[in-house]
């Protein structure tokens, strides 16, 4: 599934990043944002257990169940929108998780250069 107008940052229609969990600041599956997303939720990157330990150490615990907010908790392998600056953040701490390229939304290159997402490249999920 791609984003009607959404361009990823390598410069094509932006894909769908998870439908299960559903992620995204729309909870539509997708990395796109609006002026209301103060977090910028972006990045399609793939959970690690090193990372969510990182988040929840920041102050943002992703594995965690709220059910208040529709929110699953999230597991390794989980593919889930991240907000930018936390992912820039874990790359500078070496625990950045992996990045779907084609589910990330162009934005996202203003906290980190092409380069950092490419070395955390992986492919989509089927």
């Amino acid at each position: 599934m791609k984003r009607e107008g959404a361009l990823n940052v390598l410069g094509g229609p932006l894909k769908s990043c998870s439908l299960e969990p559903m992620t995204g600041w729309y909870r539509d599956g997708c990395c796109r944002t609006d002026e209301h997303d103060r977090g910028r939720h972006v990045v399609c990157a793939v959970m690690t257990s090193e990372f969510l330990e990182f988040s929840r150490i920041q102050g943002n615990d992703l594995s965690t169940p709220r059910p208040e907010y529709q929110f699953p908790g999230l597991k390794g392998g989980d593919q889930w929108c991240l907000c930018a600056a936390r992912w820039a953040e874990a790359h500078a701490a070496g625990c950045a998780p992996q990045v779907v390229l084609e589910a990330t939304e162009a934005s996202a290159l203003k906290y980190a250069p092409l380069d950092a997402f490419l070395a955390y490249a992986v492919a989509m999920h089927a």
